[in-house]
């Protein structure tokens, strides 16, 4: 496995946040709202470029406890390369991951968890 750089944040909010998180990441900050996957809960993908390098998700209710200490922090990506090297590596050393493919887009996704319980995700072009 080959790490080349952060990917994205993802940001959890209450849907009624989103005009706030629009207007911060937007007009505040510069990024351009650009395409999102078609997930199962509302959210906004800001732009630099051709990466979408903040990701905003809707809790998937509106009293979801957040983890102590993480906030509204969702988890940190990483682009990565060498997916099937990456699965055989992870179960060789016994590291629990999940994975999935990225409805709409040409990315996979790994996940796991640091010992602190914060989720990455290693993310790959296939």
């Amino acid at each position: 496995m080959a790490v080349s750089g952060l990917d994205h944040i993802n940001i959890r909010c209450r849907e009624q946040d989103l005009p706030a998180m629009r207007r911060f990441w937007g007009e505040v900050v510069g990024l351009t709202e650009g395409d999102r996957p078609n997930f199962d809960r509302p959210g906004i993908w800001f732009w630099a470029g051709a990466r979408a390098v903040v990701h905003v998700i809707c809790r998937v209710d509106e009293d979801e406890a957040l983890p102590v200490g993480h906030g509204t922090f969702g988890h940190v990506a990483l682009r990565a390369e060498g997916l099937q090297e990456t699965r055989d590596r992870l179960a060789g050393l016994g590291v629990a991951f999940t994975e999935a493919p990225v409805p709409g887009f040409p990315l996979h996704q790994i996940f796991l968890h640091d010992p602190t319980g914060i989720m990455v995700e290693l993310t790959f072009a296939v």
